[in-house]
């Protein structure tokens, strides 16, 4: 290969490697990280240990290969060999992890959609095929539970659907940061004033005002999810915390904590993920969706905050959202 066109090479950010006789006689900075600077004068068949690459590599014409595992074992890779001369191959690597992983998240994403939507279909359908049957949908007791149940699934649907399309405006604006002023402090006493008709939801502040930059109903979705969290999981008879502080260093730091019976360690990591549920049945008895912490974590991320979520069995949640501070 030409000196320019190594020299070239050597700039660009795609692993290459040029293999020569079965042996890799050059490498860029790029395939020296992803494989290691050893691969310098090593063979072809050891420097890539998968038989898919090697076969395109040592073949004949060239081609593509694509291969996992190359950086780390999730890791989904594109091999590109190109014929140079005789015995003579260009080597170039594409990283197709993102773009697998997208399309998987997708696919899963419309099938545990699909699922979420067909239980309480089919539960509807199934109670009012037996409301048409005269014998039982003539017995006022009979008629009156099937429909109660029937108004129950309907609304979960409804739910979902609406969470769904929360998901979808959410995305649809996360690169667009926000610039509305929002004074947090008040705006989480109004969202816990929608909750005065069920257990008691007591605000504290460090602070009057915490005025951030924002979307206001997005905001308000945040506190709204996480204040209704608290309520179904905590116990009864104690009040939702709410507290917000101003922190030195130009952050609002925002907490929801209950005094619920907590979650288990192993669940904590997956509590953002679209459709998972800690406790499944509790969580659908509840009016759950299992969509509400991904909005959350949409949200806040694209406020260009933080969110966790610390829980420890027997002493309550505390779910907690950091967001920066308008700058005067």
């Amino acid at each position: 290969m030409a000196v320019d066109g190594v020299h070239l090479l050597e700039h660009i950010q795609t692993p290459a490697i040029v293999v020569a006789r079965g042996q890799v006689v050059f490498a860029n900075a790029a395939a020296k990280t992803l494989l290691g600077a050893h691969i310098l004068g090593q063979d072809v068949r050891i420097a890539i240990r998968d038989p898919r690459a090697v076969a395109v590599i040592l073949g004949e014409g060239g081609g593509n290969a694509k291969v996992s595992g190359l950086s780390v074992g999730s890791s989904v890779w594109e091999v590109d060999c190109k014929v140079l001369g005789v015995g003579e191959r260009l080597v170039t690597l594409y990283d197709l992890s993102v773009q697998v992983s997208t399309a998987r998240a997708h696919a899963d994403f419309v099938a545990n959609a699909s699922h979420e939507l067909r239980t309480p279909l089919a539960t509807v359908l199934g109670y009012v095929e037996t409301l048409m049957n005269p014998k039982a949908g003539g017995d006022e007791t009979t008629r009156e539970r099937f429909l109660n149940t029937i108004r129950h699934e309907a609304l979960r649907m409804q739910s979902l659907i609406s969470d769904l399309m929360s998901l979808s405006r959410i995305e649809a604006v996360k690169h667009e940061v926000p610039s509305e002023k929002i004074e947090m402090v008040a705006l989480a006493r109004e969202v816990a004033g929608e909750f005065r008709s069920e257990n008691s939801v007591a605000v504290s502040a460090n602070c009057d005002v915490a005025v951030v930059l924002g979307d206001r109903g997005q905001l308000a979705q945040v506190m709204r999810n996480l204040m209704d969290n608290a309520l179904k999981y905590g116990r009864k008879e104690a009040p939702v915390q709410v507290a917000l502080e101003a922190t030195p260093t130009g952050w609002l730091l925002v907490t929801v904590h209950d005094d619920g019976d907590g979650i288990a360690p192993e669940h904590l990591p997956r509590l953002t993920e679209r459709f998972y549920r800690a406790d499944t049945s509790r969580s659908r008895a509840a009016g759950g969706t299992g969509l509400g912490l991904s909005i959350v974590k949409h949200i806040v991320e694209r406020h260009r905050g933080r969110f966790d979520i610390a829980s420890r069995q027997g002493a309550g949640t505390t779910a907690s959202m950091m967001l920066p501070l308008r700058k005067d």
